[in-house]
């Protein structure tokens, strides 16, 4: 039974996104349209990526960190390779994109275009290929353990119906300390099972949002105990009739990191302390490693041990210096709450209920 409705949803989402849309005109909600804007130095690029791919792009989010030269990147559910095409000129002609999707329409957009952005770029050669098959199972894409630096997704993994299957590969093909990053749609409660199985609502990337709780309770069975809120932003729908069917559910877009290290299930403190050196490039200033650690250029900034692990031992160690080590305990390091927590008002009534949606320093 399990299998007949994965495989129900996996047509249902391959249909409406092959068939039914056409552009991004055709969505109905606010929900697969992105409410974060470009990074600055990424205005310009865009401006080069063809325009039939820019018509069929959908995405809630804008999942480009820092710091891509060189890397090897996986974009699950690259789509019409939009997001893939920006990350082709981040990560330079040495670098390395794979753009894997499942709709036959949207994969062929992106793999006619290879050559037209190659020359846009100025590279000798393409630096980024296409893949059509399942995020769920990487490995029959040839995609190997270990190989990935860093994973980007932009409001695709909501469409997947075995989201533990997609992060299981996730972890498999990162590297150790390699980075995943994504946008994508959460909810505020469980999703009622008839929604779930609705074709306008799983298109539009509602019927298959996570509950917060139970996404965090998902990736914590998976063994990542410490993940970071990037940025939240409620999702207006604008659009009457599919309100009416939600009730009171709200959605959020939530852009999260993710890395690959052996991290603790609370922030401790060992007394670390972190000096951002101010050499990551587009970021003299600044560094935003989650929504409430952001490090000044030569400000020490005490953090918990997870967050001197993250700087350090990830492809960030290079631009910060660490000072102290994980020899003295002194206990609970005081995060503070997250700026990013959902606050949640019932319609009904005037009590408030708050969902954190981040793990150990979120």
């Amino acid at each position: 039974m399990e299998s007949t409705i994965h495989s129900s949803t996996l047509d249902s989402v391959q249909n409406y996104y092959g068939k039914i849309l056409k552009s991004s005109s055709d969505l109905k909600t606010g929900a697969c349209c992105s409410t974060d804007s470009l990074p600055k130095n990424l205005q310009p690029v865009l401006s080069l990526v063809h325009e039939d791919v820019k018509e069929k792009f959908y995405g809630c989010g804008s999942p480009f960190p820092p710091n891509l030269k060189g890397l090897t990147v996986l974009d699950l559910g690259c789509g019409s390779g939009r997001d893939s095409y920006l990350l082709s000129h981040l990560v330079g002609p040495e670098g390395k994109v794979i753009g894997v999707d499942m709709t036959e329409e949207q994969i062929s957009i992106a793999k006619n275009f290879i050559d037209y952005h190659t020359e846009k770029f100025g590279y000798s050669k393409p630096n980024i290929e296409f893949k059509q098959g399942f995020i769920e199972d990487l490995e029959s894409l040839g995609i190997e353990s270990e190989s990935i630096d860093l994973v980007i997704s932009n409001c695709v993994i909501n469409l997947s119906p075995d989201k533990p299957k997609v992060f299981k590969e996730i972890l498999r093909v990162l590297k150790p300390g390699g980075e995943l990053y994504f946008s994508d749609v959460f909810s505020s409660r469980r999703i009622p099972n008839e929604l779930k199985t609705d074709p306008v609502l799983l298109g539009e990337c509602l019927g298959g949002a996570l509950y917060t709780e139970d996404f965090r309770r998902l990736i914590f069975d998976l063994g990542i105990y410490d993940f970071r809120v990037i940025s939240t932003s409620k999702i207006a729908l604008k659009n009457e009739e599919i309100e009416s069917k939600v009730g009171m559910i709200d959605f959020y877009s939530v852009t999260y990191r993710i890395f690959k290290l052996d991290l603790e299930d609370k922030c401790e403190d060992y007394g670390q302390v972190a000096f951002y050196l101010g050499t990551i490039p587009d970021h003299p200033h600044e560094f935003l490693l989650d929504d409430h650690h952001i490090l000044k250029k030569g400000l020490p900034m005490l953090v918990c041990g997870n967050t001197a692990a993250m700087l350090s031992k990830s492809r960030f160690g290079k631009f910060f210096k660490i000072i102290g080590d994980t020899s003295v305990h002194y206990g609970l390091f005081d995060c503070g709450p997250s700026p990013a927590s959902l606050t949640i008002t019932a319609r009904e009534s005037s009590i408030k209920e708050t969902s954190e949606i981040g793990g150990a320093c979120c």
